[in-house]
């Protein structure tokens, strides 16, 4: 396959910087690219999927939509790290919280992701593959993040294959009894990626609901209010 790929519309690797910040939701990185950085470009919108290059304090960064869900995300996620070089991809997203410490608007950065997608069934015979993201970024991060004064998780998160989804109530308690923190729908996938490619990768979510309080955040807010995850995330973006 050759650039540009059938789901990215960027004509040149020139055109995405080494490191992208991935929102499952395009108008999330629009509202990125718009709002924290300088002289940004967009470099696609197949499909309705934004991708933009710009600067965050001088440094060279992209963002760009992947979709909800791990089929989705890994396209853009092989593609880019296959095809246009990229050396990091940063996941952030909102997650539903099933710990009853952790709060809504709280950050979690995933330190593994668990999940019943079937993506690696082939690969690793009986073993059940955990991925996890890079150490060195991942320490990064939860420094910079305790400098800022965040209120910041990390552990393993689950990664499910379905929003709407009817999980045996046991399954949900293990999973709590267990220690993991958030539900997504993407890291399992990202991670995965980024070990076949020896590339780095990171999750960083922001709590949007609570599985434990019930409790939910707005649309609106889920689309342009977790600034501290944004800001988090561009602070420890390698160049």
């Amino acid at each position: 396959m050759t650039i540009p790929t059938p789901h990215i519309s960027a004509k040149s690797k020139d055109e995405i910087a080494n490191t992208v910040l991935m929102p499952g939701d395009p108008l999330r990185a629009k509202y990125i690219a718009e709002n924290f950085l300088e002289d940004a470009k967009e470099f696609t919108n197949t499909r309705g999927m934004y991708g933009y290059t710009g600067y965050y304090k001088g440094k060279r960064v992209s963002v760009m939509g992947s979709g909800m869900g791990i089929p989705s995300s890994m396209i853009y996620f092989n593609e880019l790290f296959n095809f246009y070089d990229v050396d990091t991809i940063i996941r952030i997203g909102s997650a539903g919280s099933m710990q009853e410490n952790i709060k809504l608007h709280d950050i979690v950065l995933a330190t593994s992701a668990c999940s019943e997608s079937s993506i690696n069934d082939n690969l690793f015979g009986n073993i059940h593959y955990s991925p996890t993201p890079d150490f060195d970024l991942l320490l990064e991060a939860y420094k910079k993040s305790q400098e800022l004064g965040y209120t910041t998780h990390c552990g393993q998160v689950h990664s499910s294959d379905q929003f709407y989804s009817e999980m045996d109530p046991k399954v949900f308690e293990n999973l709590q009894k267990y220690g993991v923190l958030c539900v997504e729908m993407e890291s399992y996938g990202l991670f995965t990626v980024a070990r076949k490619y020896g590339k780095r990768a990171l999750g960083v979510f922001t709590i949007s609901d609570s599985l434990v309080s019930n409790e939910s955040d707005s649309a609106e807010n889920r689309q342009s209010a977790y600034t501290q995850m944004m800001t988090l995330a561009l602070e420890v973006a390698p160049e």
